[in-house]
C-alpha cells in the first residue's frame, strides 16, 4: 500500500512516482474534459513519470515530474524550498487556478493601469518634478471688416508641475509660458507667462490653511474695449497675486475665510508710426476679504453663503484724463457644494456685486452675478466641464466706469482609444456697459484638437479653433487658426 505523507513531509520528500501516476489516472477517471480547457498554460507534448506521452501536459521550467503532474490536474503544490510556485515571478498566478477570474462583461481586457502612458516625472529630494515642452507650427487668418492679415507662427510652450512628497502639508508650484516667433507675414504676437505657487498647511484634522502667490503676464488683446487702435503693439500686462486663507470644519457647519491681493502694471503701447504711448495711469492695487459660511446637509451636498469687501487704489489719483478710477466693492452669494465623487462634482452660487467709485461722475457699477463650476463624468474616459463666471473690467474711455463681464465655458475630452485623446472646448462672453456710453460686445470662442501618445514621453498635438466678436456698431471681427506639433514631457 502507498503510504501517505502529510503535507509537511510532502514539502521535504519526494513524492514516489507510483504517487503521481495514481494522480493522473484518478483525474483522468473524473475529469472527461480536456484538461487544458482550465488552464492558460500552452498544450504541449511533455512525458509524464510513467514514461510515456502525455497530452496537453506542461513543464515549468525547474519543476520536477511530480510538480509537473500537480500543475497538469490544476493544483496548487510547493516546492522543495517550501515555496509555491505561484510565487516564482516567472510564472502567471492564473496558470495554476483551476477557477479562472471572471471575465469583463464586454469581453475587452481590462486595462491593469491606467496611467501607465503618463510620464513618471523627476525626483528632487521630496520633490516630484513633471516638465513638459512643446512646439507647434500655427497658421492665424485674422478679419476685421474688409481688413485682412494673415500670418504663419512658430510657438514654444514650457509647463511645469513641482509637487511635494511630504506625509503632511503639501507644496505645489506650477508654471506655463509661450513664446510666439513670426515665420511668415502680419500680425501681433502674443506671449504669456503664469507661475503659481501654493502652500497647504494642514493644522489639525478640521483646520487647513493655505498660503499662494503667483505671477501672470499677457498682451492686452486688440479686439478688448480698453485697446488702443493706432497700436503695431499692444500693452503687456502684468499681474502680481497673494492670498491666504484658512477653512475649518464645525461639526455640521463649515466656515472659511481668505484675503487676496492684486497687483496690476501695464507697459506702453506701441504705435504704428514708432511712437509709444504710456499705460501707467491704469497701475493699480487691489484687495478683498472674503468669508463663507456653509451647512452640510449631507457630505454631498453643503449649501453655503458668502459675503466679500474690496478696494481697488490706482497708483495716480486722475488718470490721463483727469477721471478718478479707484473704488469699492461689495458682493455677496449664496450657492451650493455638490460632490458625488468622480461622476459630478463642483459648486454654483447666484449673487449681488456693487463697484462704486471715488469719481461722482462715474456711475456705480452693479448687477446680480452667476458664478459656477461643474465636473462631469458621463463615462469612464470622457470628462466634461462647465463653468459661468461675473466680473469687472474697468474702464479707460471718458465718462464711463466699465463693463460688467459674464462668461459661459465648457470643455469636453474624450479617449478615443487608449493612446488617442480628443478636445472639443467653447466660451460665449458678454460685456455689458451699463451706461450705453460704449458698445457691448460678444466674443464666441470654439476649439478642436486631438492628442496622440507615441509613447510616454512623446505625443503628436493638432489643434484648431474659431473666435468671433460682435459689437452693436462697427465691424465684427473673426480670427482662426490652426496649428500641428509635438509635445516633450518627462
Amino acid at each position: 500500500m502507498t503510504p501517505f505523507y502529510s503535507r509537511t513531509k510532502r514539502k521535504t520528500l519526494a513524492r514516489p512516482a507510483a504517487t503521481a501516476a495514481w494522480l493522473m489516472a484518478s483525474c483522468a477517471l473524473f475529469l472527461p474534459h480536456d484538461v487544458s480547457a482550465q488552464a492558460l498554460l500552452p498544450a504541449s507534448g511533455n512525458t509524464s513519470t510513467t514514461g510515456k506521452a502525455t497530452p496537453n501536459a506542461v513543464t515549468l521550467p525547474g519543476a520536477t515530474p511530480a510538480q509537473d503532474a500537480a500543475i497538469t490536474t490544476g493544483s496548487i503544490i510547493s516546492t522543495d524550498a517550501g515555496e509555491p510556485l505561484l510565487n516564482d515571478p516567472t510564472v502567471d498566478e492564473d496558470m495554476a487556478r483551476t477557477n479562472l477570474r471572471e471575465n469583463t462583461v464586454d469581453g475587452l481586457r481590462s486595462q491593469l493601469d491606467i496611467d501607465r502612458n503618463d510620464a513618471q516625472g523627476v525626483r528632487f529630494g521630496s520633490f516630484i518634478l513633471k516638465p513638459t515642452l512643446g512646439q507647434t507650427y500655427n497658421f492665424e487668418s485674422n478679419k476685421t471688416g474688409s481688413s485682412k492679415e494673415n500670418r504663419s507662427y512658430l510657438e514654444t510652450g514650457l509647463k511645469g508641475t513641482l509637487t511635494s512628497d511630504w506625509s503632511r502639508h503639501q507644496l505645489t508650484v506650477t508654471g506655463e509660458g509661450t513664446w510666439q516667433r513670426n515665420v511668415s507675414g502680419t500680425g501681433e504676437t502674443e506671449p504669456t507667462a503664469d507661475i503659481e505657487a501654493a502652500l497647504r498647511l494642514d493644522l489639525s484634522e478640521q483646520t487647513t490653511a493655505t498660503l499662494k502667490a503667483g505671477y501672470h503676464f499677457e498682451r492686452e488683446d486688440s479686439t478688448d474695449p480698453n485697446a488702443i487702435s493706432r497700436a503695431s503693439t499692444q500693452s503687456g500686462v502684468n499681474q502680481y497675486t497673494l492670498g491666504a486663507g484658512i477653512e475649518r470644519d464645525f461639526g455640521i457647519l463649515r466656515g472659511s475665510a481668505k484675503v487676496d491681493f492684486d497687483r496690476y502694471t501695464y507697459g506702453d503701447a506701441e504705435l504704428e508710426n514708432g511712437g509709444s504711448l504710456s499705460r501707467k495711469d491704469r497701475n493699480r492695487n487691489a484687495g478683498a476679504l472674503t468669508v463663507r459660511v456653509g451647512y452640510e446637509l449631507s457630505p454631498a451636498l453643503i449649501p453655503f453663503i458668502e459675503a466679500s469687501a474690496g478696494k481697488s487704489i490706482y497708483d495716480l489719483r486722475r488718470d490721463m484724463l483727469g477721471f478718478e478710477r479707484s473704488y469699492d466693492s461689495y458682493g455677496a452669494r449664496a450657492g451650493i457644494e455638490a460632490d458625488l465623487g468622480e461622476k459630478l462634482n463642483g459648486e454654483i452660487a447666484l449673487g449681488y456685486q456693487t463697484y462704486r467709485f471715488d469719481d461722482n461722475r462715474l456711475d456705480e457699477l452693479k448687477g446680480f452675478t452667476v458664478d459656477g463650476l461643474i465636473n462631469w463624468s458621463p463615462q469612464r474616459g470622457t470628462n466634461v466641464t462647465y463653468g459661468v463666471s461675473t466680473g469687472i473690467e474697468p474702464s479707460t474711455t471718458p465718462g464711463e466706469s466699465g463693463a460688467m463681464v459674464y462668461t459661459l465655458s465648457s470643455r469636453a475630452t474624450h479617449e478615443l482609444r487608449t493612446a488617442l485623446v480628443a478636445r472639443l472646448s467653447n466660451s460665449l462672453t458678454f460685456r455689458n456697459f451699463p451706461s450705453g456710453n460704449s458698445d457691448d460686445e460678444k466674443v464666441w470662442l470654439t476649439g478642436a484638437g486631438l492628442t496622440w501618445d507615441l509613447n510616454r514621453y512623446l505625443a503628436l498635438t493638432g489643434d484648431v479653433s474659431y473666435e468671433h466678436t460682435t459689437r452693436d456698431s462697427g465691424p465684427a471681427t473673426n480670427v482662426a487658426r490652426v496649428g500641428v506639433g509635438l509635445t516633450l514631457r518627462r
